[in-house]
C-alpha cells in the first residue's frame, strides 16, 4: 500500500531532532517500510513523504515512535489506473 504522510516539527526542528526522525526512518526500513520519496515544504506542513507500506498497522506502529519529534496525517494513496477500474 502506498501512503501520504505530512509531518509537522513539534517545535523549531533541531540536529537532534533531525538525527532522531532520520534513526526512526532508519527503523522503519528494516521493519519493511520503503520511503519513495520525501521532500521539506512551505506551507502549512514542514514535509511530506510517499511510503510503501505491506498495510495501516505497519505504518501505524512506525509513525507512533516519530510522535516525539513530528506530527503526522497520513493518506492511503490509490495509483490513477487502479482507482480509474473502480469507476463503473
Amino acid at each position: 500500500m502506498i501512503f501520504i504522510v505530512f509531518g509537522k516539527w513539534r517545535k523549531k526542528p533541531t540536529k537532534e531532532m533531525v538525527d532522531k526522525s532520520r534513526e526512526i526512518y532508519g527503523q522503519m526500513m528494516k521493519e519493511g517500510v520503503k520511503f519513495l520519496g520525501g521532500y521539506w515544504t512551505l506551507g502549512r506542513y514542514d514535509m511530506v513523504t510517499i511510503a510503501e507500506a505491506k498495510d495501516e498497522k505497519t505504518l501505524m506502529k512506525d509513525l507512533i515512535k516519530m510522535g516525539e519529534v513530528v506530527s503526522t496525517e497520513t493518506l492511503v494513496a490509490v495509483p490513477n489506473e487502479e482507482a480509474h477500474k473502480l469507476i463503473e
